[in-house]
Parts: C-alpha cells; structure tokens; sequence
C-alpha cells in the first residue's frame, strides 16, 4: 500500500478510481487507511493530492482515533500528546496495586492489575499526570525561551487546572496553563505562551494587544485558528 511521510506522521492511502467524479476527495475513517476517491491517476499524482490535504489528514484523522467518552482503552487505541496520536499498549499487570501510564519515543504503554483494558475514569488521572509532568518540564522550559526571546518577563510561571480555558495571566503577571495544553501541537503551545506573556502588558484583547503578539510571533493567526478548533472537553 503506498504512503507518504509528513513531518513525523505517515500517511497511508489506497485509491478507489471513480469517473463518475470531477475532482478527488479524501476520507479519514477509524483504522483505515485513508481513502482517495476520484478520476484515474497514476500513482505519483495520487501522492501529490495525498500531500496536499496531508496536513489536514493528520488533523482529521487525531479526531478520529481518538477515543469516545465511553470507550475501553484497548490496546490499539490512541492518545494525544503534543499535536498528534500515539499508538496505545495496555498490559496485564496483576502484581500492581494501580495502573500505570509511561511513554516511550513512539507510544503509550499502561500497566494494568485488573486486565487488557482500562476505562476512561481510570486514565484520566494517569494522563493528567503525564500532562501535568510533561508540561512542568517542557512547557515552563518554553516560557523561559520567550522571555529571552521577546523581553517580556512574568512574575513567574505555573502549572493549574482550569474549568474551560487553557492559560491565563493573573494580575501579579503569573502565567498559569492548564496540563492539557501538552496535547496540542509545540507550535499552538509555543503561541499560548507568547498570549499569555503579552497579557503582563496588555491584559484585555486590545488592537494593541494583538499588535504585540503580531511582533513576537508574525504567524499568529494560524496558531490561534488551531487553538480555536481544539476542543477543550473531556481527556479522551
């Protein structure tokens, strides 16, 4: 089956030739390779409308895999971190008292006494932990970086849960995000971080305050559409 490589995603498709189609379309379903659809092409324009609508084939597809509120972590399902979906290992582990949540360089592994499956009220802990320790590690790193980097400074920096938002600035200029920003891609936390520093000189959503985040970071928007399309629900 062909595929592509797309940043640290592969893409894998099969094509289904259809002349009663103008154009080609792209379906991302659930454990399948992505299906193009469309008149017959050889095989290096079908990668070529594959590339194209690659970025918006990762994005789909994290949505997909991801699982609903009431399904059992299995092994095979997946779990976000840092923009994208991880392959998911879970293993019966009797001799522990609580499961448990690593990552390695390319998936989840969880350790579990009761058997080969875990439900979602017993992950949502786990993985805000690894959120909360991921984000204590690297997310603080990054405030740091854009301290340097743009010469706004905080009075400091902290991780902290938040009913339905994914940062703030307080009124002492403490930055405080929330761990599941640790889902999202480095350069939407990159641009969280960047907000929130120019709210220790703007604090309301100002034409001024946007014209500093537009300094620091030229790219804004497309950092901010994607923080917009991200759902702020429940972990999985």
């Amino acid at each position: 089956m062909p595929r592509l490589q797309y940043g640290q995603t592969t893409i894998e498709w099969r094509f289904k030739a259809d002349a009663t189609l103008k154009r080609h379309y792209v379906t991302v379903e659930r454990g399948r390779p992505v299906l193009l659809r469309g008149p017959a092409v050889g095989l290096e324009e079908q990668e070529a409308l594959v590339r194209q609508r690659a970025r918006w084939i990762r994005e789909k597809r994290a949505l997909v895999e991801a699982p609903t509120a009431d399904e059992q972590i299995v092994t095979g399902s997946r779990l976000r971190y840092c923009g994208r979906t991880y392959f998911t290992e879970v293993k019966h582990s009797p001799k522990l008292t609580y499961p448990t949540l690593h990552f390695t360089a390319s998936r989840f592994v969880i350790e579990s006494p009761s058997g080969r499956s875990l439900s979602p009220e017993a992950l949502a802990p786990l993985l805000t932990a690894f959120y909360r320790d991921r984000a204590q590690e690297k997310l603080l790193a990054r405030v740091r970086h854009w301290e340097r980097h743009s010469g706004l400074q905080a009075r400091g920096a902290r991780i902290r849960h938040f009913q339905s938002r994914w940062a703030s600035c307080n009124k002492q200029n403490i930055l405080e995000f929330h761990p599941r920003v640790m889902e999202l891609p480095a350069s939407v936390q990159d641009y969280v971080v960047v907000h929130e520093l120019c709210h220790t000189v703007e604090k309301s959503h100002t034409r001024a305050f946007w014209a500093l985040v537009a300094r620091q970071m030229p790219g804004w928007r497309r950092q901010h559409d994607a923080l917009e399309r991200a759902a702020f629900g429940d972990l999985v």
